[in-house]
């Protein structure tokens, strides 16, 4: 009997998306003061739009509109929406650089969540140009909602390949709880304050599971029955055998 993934789990979605509704419907209001003298420090230094739009990859393939605060000049906004850019290129604003460092642009993100287009922890969103060449082992990372913050981004982060990141996603799907949920915003706080620290034993587990998912998805298949090795069953003919 094929096992149910927790992230498939229907009543944990479902208390997943009120803590989310709740939880971002809060933190809004709070941050709304802040999320003001963030606008008006961008508008004062390079004028409107305080806010730019990134077309992103949502569960299950989705395109949905999120929304940052802009921290490159303003007419740089097409390098913003073709690709990731970091904090020191000479197109991010000083006012930028600073909002960047303690996460500051993604502030505007919280209204996603609301919206339902994400989630408060899960795979970051992905562009869609990233998407259209996923393995089918990196699509996993697109069964669930993407988060503001993620089991990647406080383990290491940028600090990983992209495809390290996605490595560690895919075993977030498949190890999902509420309890790593809460763990993981508790850990974005640290990596607000402290900055990004690599997380090795994180990233080999995250390996070792994606190796055994590929081990899982070589079967080979006799006669349209799923053949296995090292004591599990293979069917030849349909007669079970044992490896």
């Amino acid at each position: 009997m094929k096992r149910e993934k927790p992230s498939e789990d229907q009543g944990a979605r479902w208390v997943k998306r009120a803590l989310d509704v709740s939880v971002a419907g809060l933190a809004l209001a709070g941050t709304l003061p802040l999320m003001a003298v963030t606008a008006a420090l961008i508008a004062l230094e390079d004028g409107r739009p305080v806010l730019f739009v990134q077309r992103r990859v949502g569960r299950g393939g989705r395109l949905f509109d999120m929304l940052k605060f802009r921290t490159m000049r303003e007419n740089s906004l097409t390098i913003q929406q073709t690709g990731q850019v970091r904090g020191d290129h000479p197109l991010v604003t000083r006012v930028g650089r600073v909002i960047r460092r303690y996460k500051l642009d993604e502030l505007p993100q919280l209204v996603n969540v609301l919206r339902g287009d994400m989630s408060l922890v899960g795979p970051r969103p992905t562009y869609p140009e990233h998407a259209a060449t996923f393995t089918s082992l990196q699509q996993r990372r697109l069964e669930v909602l993407p988060g503001c913050t993620g089991w990647a981004q406080v383990n290491g982060g940028t600090l990983y390949t992209w495809d390290e990141r996605i490595l560690m996603d895919v075993w977030y799907v498949d190890h999902w709880s509420l309890g790593l949920d809460l763990r993981i915003l508790l850990r974005t706080v640290g990596v607000i304050l402290g900055g990004e620290r690599e997380g090795g034993e994180v990233l080999q587990r995250a390996r070792d599971h994606a190796t055994h998912l590929e081990r899982e998805r070589s079967e080979v298949r006799v006669n349209g029955s799923p053949a296995h090795v090292n004591g599990t069953s293979v069917r030849m003919n349909g007669v079970p055998v044992r490896g």
